[in-house]
């Protein structure tokens, strides 16, 4: 992929984009076994090398008259990166518009030097069907007014979107949003319609994977693997958040149980799990805390967890308690290593990596474990 912000120092976020696409792919597998001690390795599931991304996440700089959506530099000043080219097509022409609006409304970007300005941050996500989601995180809302009334003309220019929110992060610090969520339009959730045959439904603080080819990817192979084994007529998915793995593998004769701690993304699975009329339900709490205070153990546990991993206090609880299978999947090889020296009794079956974020050194691996 070519990239006129890398080769101008810009932006070198994609650390690998020198390196060729199967030199990537090819270290990335060799990373992973090193680590993971798997008999049988599936072929890395690649995707797309640019237009990717579903989402952008835009730190907004410059003017009032001249905004910029991309990065801030060293400098603190605003780099636009409204074409970047791991962008889908969809979100590079609407980020244009979204800009246009933003000058047009006399919205003023958040100054970090001098703390002043309102608008922070454009989180921007899009659906396979091309609807969008939009939240502007603003310092306050001051500007609540404003954006109101000039919403109407932000539908017009971006008539894919079907979610806008404000978001407010008063601090001034390096986070991305805050906690207060204000919901500007009819519908406040987005589907997100997979080639899988799953209709996941996304809120503003929902997580989805960032690339939508490989994380159908992942559920199909999760899919794969439990349907081919004998018996699994209950399983747990932990992280489940809006439900994605859980949502794939309820079935016929299976009950699924989600876990996840985020009581939003609970209520979104739920209601997608009443909308498939499939035997899934989800309970809102910590994936760690809930396992441990259970009696009865599933037939298969599911575990997706941030990058720090599952930790020690789950992975004992999964090597003492008689679960027959686990599925893994995680998005850091090293925690997973360190996670499955906790587990000897669960044994590596069979393993995949897939390639999430091309151009950099990170990657989703799965794992199916056997006792």
């Amino acid at each position: 992929m070519d990239c006129h912000h890398y080769d101008a120092f810009r932006c070198r976020s994609c650390t690998l984009l020198e390196v060729p696409r199967a030199r990537q792919l090819s270290d990335k597998e060799q990373h992973a076994r090193s680590l993971v001690d798997a008999p049988a390795w599936l072929r890395t599931v690649a995707g797309p090398e640019a237009g990717f991304r579903n989402k952008a996440k835009m730190a907004v700089g410059g003017t009032v008259d001249a905004p910029t959506l991309g990065i801030l530099d060293r400098d603190l000043a605003g780099v636009d990166l409204r074409d970047c080219g791991l962008h889908s097509p969809g979100l590079t022409t609407a980020l244009d518009r979204i800009a246009g609006w933003i000058r047009d409304a006399g919205l003023a970007p958040y100054d970090v030097a001098s703390r002043t300005g309102e608008l922070k941050h454009v989180l921007l996500t899009e659906s396979p069907d091309g609807e969008m989601l939009l939240r502007l995180v603003m310092r306050s809302t001051a500007l609540e007014a404003r954006v109101r009334s000039r919403l109407p003309a932000l539908l017009d220019a971006v008539p894919g979107l079907r979610v806008v929110t404000i978001n407010v992060q008063p601090e001034h610090k390096a986070v991305l949003e805050g906690e207060r969520e204000i919901v500007l339009t009819e519908h406040a959730v987005l589907p997100m319609r997979l080639a899988t045959g799953v209709t996941l439904r996304l809120g503003p603080r929902s997580f989805f994977q960032t690339n939508t080819f490989v994380a159908e990817a992942l559920y199909e192979q999760a899919r794969a693997w439990v349907d081919a084994l004998p018996d699994v007529r209950t399983v747990w998915d932990l992280y489940c958040g809006v439900g994605g793995f859980a949502l794939h593998l309820a079935g016929p004769g299976r009950e699924v149980l989600g876990v996840e701690v985020s009581a939003d993304a609970v209520a979104a699975a739920t209601g997608t799990a009443a909308e498939l009329g499939v035997g899934a339900s989800f309970v809102a709490a910590d994936a760690t805390a809930y396992a441990l205070e259970q009696v009865d153990v599933p037939d298969l546990v599911v575990v997706n967890p941030p990058r720090r991993g599952i930790g020690p206090d789950l992975a004992g609880w999964l090597e003492q308690s008689g679960v027959r299978h686990v599925v893994y999947s995680s998005c850091n090889a090293e925690s997973l290593a360190r996670d499955l020296a906790l587990m000897p009794s669960l044994r590596p079956v069979e393993a995949r990596v897939l390639d999430m974020f091309p151009h950099t050194t990170h990657y989703e691996v799965m794992v199916l474990l056997a006792r």
